[in-house]
Formats: structure tokens, C-alpha cells, sequence
């Protein structure tokens, strides 16, 4: 039933309304049809001529003229100027030599409509003034009589030419709506691509954050129980090394459980809720800090762990602290003290996250790949801000401004 409806050919009331609503300048095989509608526009001429007896039959003159004024309206929406004025330089003799009258009316009637059509209203209006200026001055040249129905027949031209005038401004109200369409399809094209981009980012940004941190500790765990094997292994710390082994269990079911909620949260993004924020859920915030922090062998100033957060903002302190403490691991050196610092300031609405080292290695914290920049996304993606770099007197800092109101969050 669908294929039979998509394969049904519009309506004819359809059809019309899209060739007057295209552009006559753009539409397809115009001279081709414009040379059908000019034999068809010749076909009645020559029937009229007969027909209607206001004048003598033409001779070959006039039937050479009446020829002129019908063969260029295969060009009329090519050149509508140029074929108006060839139309008017045959009919005007037409008519002086008092041939029949209403011969080469439809030819010029349909000049006048493609003039008007297409031309500026000012343009039509100075067209229309002159046409009907010179065929009252011919006709009434001809015989009064002539000349009382040249100007009765004016309504008529008059009525062409305000139609076509119609015509024009309907095109181009069809114009100016087609292209605000394409304008807004390219928009949601362009919103749509950004989406895209972002969500690409974003997901890069997590993945990050996640498993290098993860990665970081179980390194240093295993590097610590592998030490403890090896150097003295008579007098092996077994404690030690269960301690660590299960240290290192407990970073990879934290990292399964983080990878588990974030592919949820993309998944549920996937199938169309857009709504669905990254930072809240199941994925940890100001309350795991304590755990994270701990893991790392860092301390932590905070005042409490109850302190009134957005989701995007509690999400992203996480991940700038768990992303500066993998850093202070992989940079700062063996033996180096890591503080995390959070100071609200309420007055303010504003969330004051520090994580200093006082590591003595080469380059700092800054490393060479995508944790700085990554971490400052966060904190813009949050509505803060970050600086991260040297300290003076040796080690790292990393200090992110973040809001507590969720408007300034969701901005």
C-alpha cells in the first residue's frame, strides 16, 4: 500500500502550483516548453482570424507580422524584455495596416504576463504605462471606433499585468520560505555535527580520566609489592604484599564499576535521552573524594564531605583531583607529598579545589599528553575555570574555580 502511494504521480492542482511557484528563470526545459506554449499561442491566432471580423484579413504582410509577434515567445522567460518589445514592433504595424484585431492578443497578453512575472514591479508599472500608452495611440489612430475598443480591452492588460505581479511576489514568498528550510536544516546539521564533536570529546575526556588514573596506581601498587618480593625475600612481609594485592583488586573492581556506569550513561544517550548528563548518575562525585585520595597516599583539607555540589560540578572536582593525583604519581617523584585542598566559599557560590605537590621532578605534573587540557575542559564544561604549573620553590599546583549553583553550572 506504501509503494502504491509513493509510486501514485501527483495531482494535476499540485503539478500547477509547483510550476507557478518555480522560478521561471531556473525551471527545467523551458525553451522547450515555452516553444510548445508559443505553437499553441500561434494555433489560436490564426483560428481567431477568422473567427472575429474586427478588421480586414491579413495579407501576407500582416500574416508575416502576426508570425513575428507569435516565434519569440519560445524565448520569453530567457529574454521577457527583449521578446515584449519584438512582440510590440510587429503588432503595432499589425494593427496600423487595420488587420484582425484580436489575432495577436493572446501573444501579447502572454508577453505581458512573463514581463510582469519576472520584471520589478516599477519596471512592470513603466511596461505596463508605455504598452498601453502606444496601442491607444495606434488603435485610436486606426478609427475612433478602433480606438473605444482598444481602451475597453485595457482592463484587460491591466488585469495581466497585476497578475503576473501576483505571481512574482508568490514566488518569492515560496523563495524566502524554501530558503529559511534549508537555512534551518544546515543549522540542525551544523548542531547536529557539534554534537557529535562534543559527545566525541566527552567520551574521550572519561575514558581518560578513568583508566590512566587507574592505570597509574595499580602500577605503583604492583611496583611496591614486586619491591617487597624482591628485596629481602627471606624476610618477606607477607601482610605487605596482601595489602597491596588487594589494594590493587580494589583500584581494578573501582575502574569496572566507573567503565560500567559511564558506557551506561553513553548508552543511554544513544537511544535518544538527550537529557542525560554524564555527571550525574551512578558516576562518582564530591562523596568518593575521600576514597580516591586515600588510594593515591595523598591527604585531603576538606571541611566536609556533605557540601552542596551540582552533579556537574561535584563530577568534574572528581575527575580534575583524580587526573592531579595520577599526575603528582607519574611526576612529582618518589617520596612526594600530594594535598587536595577544597575550600567552599559560599558568599561567593564558588568551590576552590587545590591539589599541590611539592615533587622535585623534571617538568612538574605538566607531562606531554592530554591531562592539563583535559582537565580544563572539565572545568569549563562545569561553568569554572583552571590554571595549572609550577609552584615556586619546586613540585606542581593545580587550582580550579567551579561553581556551587547549578545555573552557573548548567551555563
Amino acid at each position: 500500500m506504501d509503494q502504491h502511494e509513493k509510486s501514485t504521480p501527483p495531482r494535476l492542482g499540485y503539478r500547477v502550483l509547483t510550476a507557478v511557484s518555480r522560478d521561471p528563470l531556473t525551471a527545467p526545459h523551458r525553451l522547450r516548453n515555452d516553444a510548445l506554449i508559443a505553437a499553441a499561442t500561434g494555433a489560436l491566432a490564426v483560428a481567431l482570424v477568422p473567427a472575429v471580423r474586427d478588421g480586414r484579413a491579413p495579407d501576407a504582410l500582416g500574416w508575416a507580422l502576426l508570425a513575428g509577434s507569435v516565434v519569440p515567445l519560445a524565448w520569453r522567460r530567457s529574454r521577457p524584455l527583449l521578446v515584449l518589445f519584438a512582440v510590440i514592433a510587429c503588432i503595432v504595424p499589425y494593427h496600423a495596416l487595420d488587420n484582425t484585431h484580436a489575432a495577436p492578443v493572446p501573444g501579447s497578453l502572454l508577453a505581458l504576463y512573463t514581463v510582469a512575472s519576472t520584471a520589478r514591479p516599477r519596471h512592470t508599472f513603466l511596461v505596463g504605462t508605455a504598452v498601453i500608452g502606444t496601442t491607444l495611440t495606434v488603435m485610436f489612430g486606426v478609427g475612433a471606433h478602433e480606438g473605444l475598443e482598444a481602451l475597453r480591452t485595457t482592463g484587460w492588460i491591466l488585469a495581466v499585468l497585476i497578475f503576473g505581479v501576483d505571481v512574482r511576489v508568490y514566488r518569492r514568498y515560496i523563495a524566502s520560505v524554501v530558503e529559511r528550510a534549508e537555512r534551518a536544516e544546515r543549522t540542525r546539521e551544523e548542531e547536529a555535527a557539534r554534537r557529535v564533536a562534543e559527545e566525541r570529546l566527552r567520551i574521550a575526556r572519561d575514558l581518560h580520566d578513568l583508566l590512566a588514573h587507574s592505570i597509574t596506581v595499580i602500577g605503583v601498587r604492583t611496583s611496591v609489592a614486586a619491591h617487597i618480593l624482591t628485596v629481602d625475600p627471606e624476610r618477606l612481609d607477607r601482610d605487605a604484599v596482601a595489602a597491596a594485592l588487594d589494594e590493587i583488586a580494589e583500584t581494578c573492581r573501582t575502574a569496572r564499576g566507573e567503565l560500567r556506569a559511564t558506557l551506561q550513561v553513553l548508552r543511554a544517550n544513544e537511544d535518544g535521552d538527550e537529557d542525560e548528563d554524564p555527571s550525574h548518575g551512578p558516576l562518582p562525585g564530591l562523596d568518593a573524594l575521600p576514597a580516591l585520595v586515600r588510594a593515591a597516599g595523598a591527604e585531603l583539607a576538606m571541611p566536609a564531605t556533605d557540601i552542596g555540589v551540582p552533579p556537574a560540578t561535584g563530577a568534574a572536582v572528581y575527575r580534575i583531583v583524580q587526573e592531579s593525583l595520577t599526575n603528582a604519581v607519574r611526576h612529582a617523584g618518589p617520596g612526594a607529598n600530594v594535598t587536595v585542598t577544597l575550600a567552599p566559599d559560599p558568599a561567593g557560590g564558588r568551590l576552590l579545589v587545590r591539589v599541590t605537590d611539592d615533587g622535585n621532578a623534571p617538568g612538574g605534573t605538566a607531562g606531554s599528553g592530554f591531562g592539563v587540557p583535559g582537565m580544563r575542559e572539565r572545568a569549563r564544561s562545569a561553568g569554572g575555570t583552571l590554571s595549572a604549573g609550577p609552584r615556586d620553590g619546586g613540585g606542581f599546583e593545580v587550582a580550579a574555580d567551579l561553581p556551587l549553583t547549578a545555573r552557573e553550572a548548567l551555563a
